[in-house]
C-alpha cells in the first residue's frame, strides 16, 4: 500500500471553523474569555454538534484569531497531500456576531493567502436556520471578493431551501456557483429540493440518496458529485459506525463519490487519516483510493491546467503499483 499522504487530492468539503488545531483553540479560548472542553463530546445528533459550533465559533473575536487558523488550516492541509481545496466559511454569520460585517472574510483571506503549498478556493455559507437578510448578507460579501467562488447552505435540513430562492437566483445571475449541504440528515425529498430549488452542483454529502433508486439514477446520469464525509457522519451519530457507512453502496451504484473530513478537529481525522480510514474499513486498494482523489480533482471547480497537473501527479503516484 502506497502513501496516502502522499497521494495528490484536491478536498471538497470542509468547515475552517472545525480544523482548529487543538493547542491553537485552547489559547484563542484563554485569549477571549471562552471556556473550551478538553474533548469534543460525545454527539447524539446534529443538534448537539451544533451547539458545540457555536462554542468553538465564539473563541474567534479578533482578526488575528481569523488569520491565524486560515494560515494553520493551509499549512496542516498541506501536509495530508491536498494540493487543492474548497474551503467552506460561514463569515456573515461572524460578521454579524462582532459588528463587523466584513473583518473576518478579510482576515481569513489574508491568512489564506499566506499558502505556499495549496492552492485554494473559498465558500460562504449560511444556515438554513438563519434569515433570509443573512443570506442575502453573505451574497453581497461572496460578490465583493474574487477568492469567492460560491454560496451554499448548511445547517439541518428541515427548515426548507424555499425562502431563499431568490437569493439563488440573484448569485447564479453573478456567476457564483451553488453547493449545498444535502441528503445528510435528511432523505431524498431534501435531495430533491437541493436540485430544483437550490439548484446545487453538488451534493454536500449526499448519502439519503439511497433511499430512492429513481434518485439514485438522476444524480447518477446528471454526473452530480458527492461529498461524501464518512467520520463526520459517524461522529455526528448519523451512521452508526465506519464498517456501516453505505459508502460502498454509493460506488456500486455508480455514482460520484469524493471523499472529505468536514470537521477534522471533530473527528480526529485529518484528510489522509479520512482516506487511511475508509482503506482499512473496506479493503480497497491503492488504485480505488487514486480513484477517490481523481473523482475529487474532476468534481471541483478548480482551473482546468490545475486540474490537469493533479490528474497527472494521481496517476504518477499510482504507477509504481501498476508495474509492481
Amino acid at each position: 500500500m502506497r502513501d496516502l499522504a502522499a497521494l495528490p487530492k484536491a478536498h471538497l468539503h470542509v468547515h475552517l471553523e472545525s480544523t482548529i488545531r487543538p493547542d491553537t483553540l485552547r489559547e484563542l479560548g484563554d485569549a477571549n474569555g471562552v471556556d473550551v472542553p478538553g474533548e469534543p463530546p460525545v454527539f447524539d445528533g446534529f443538534r448537539a454538534f451544533a451547539d458545540y459550533n457555536a462554542l468553538i465559533r465564539s473563541c474567534l473575536q479578533r482578526p488575528e484569531d481569523f488569520e491565524r487558523i486560515a494560515r494553520e488550516y493551509c499549512e496542516d492541509e498541506a501536509a495530508q497531500g491536498t494540493r487543492y481545496a474548497e474551503l467552506t466559511f460561514t463569515a456573515a454569520s461572524h460578521g454579524e456576531r462582532l459588528g463587523d460585517p466584513e473583518m473576518p472574510l478579510a482576515a481569513v483571506l489574508k491568512g489564506l493567502s499566506q499558502s505556499t503549498g495549496l492552492e485554494w478556493r473559498l465558500l460562504l455559507d449560511h444556515s438554513r436556520r438563519r434569515s433570509v437578510e443573512r443570506a442575502e448578507r453573505t451574497l453581497e460579501l461572496a460578490l465583493k471578493y474574487d477568492e469567492v467562488f460560491a454560496i451554499g447552505m448548511a445547517g439541518e435540513e428541515n427548515h426548507s431551501l424555499r425562502p431563499f430562492a431568490t437569493v439563488f437566483e440573484k448569485a447564479r445571475a453573478a456567476g457564483l456557483h451553488l453547493l449545498h449541504h444535502t441528503g445528510e440528515d435528511a432523505g431524498p425529498d431534501s435531495i430533491r429540493e437541493a436540485l430544483e430549488v437550490g439548484r446545487t452542483e453538488r451534493l454536500g454529502h449526499g448519502i439519503r440518496v439511497l433511499d430512492d433508486p429513481a434518485l439514485v439514477a438522476e444524480v447518477r446520469d446528471r454526473g452530480l458529485a458527492l461529498e461524501v464525509c464518512p467520520s463526520s457522519n459517524v461522529t455526528l451519530g448519523l451512521v452508526p459506525s465506519l464498517s456501516e457507512h453505505p459508502l460502498p453502496r454509493l460506488l456500486d451504484a455508480g455514482l460520484t463519490v469524493t471523499l472529505n473530513t468536514d470537521v477534522p478537529s471533530v473527528t480526529g481525522a485529518a484528510l489522509a487519516e479520512e482516506y487511511a480510514r475508509i482503506q482499512a474499513a473496506f479493503g480497497y486498494d491503492d488504485a480505488t483510493m487514486a480513484g477517490f482523489a481523481r473523482a475529487s480533482v474532476t468534481a471541483s471547480f478548480a482551473p482546468a491546467a490545475t486540474k490537469e497537473k493533479l490528474l497527472a501527479d494521481i496517476d504518477a503516484w499510482l504507477t509504481p503499483a501498476a508495474g509492481g
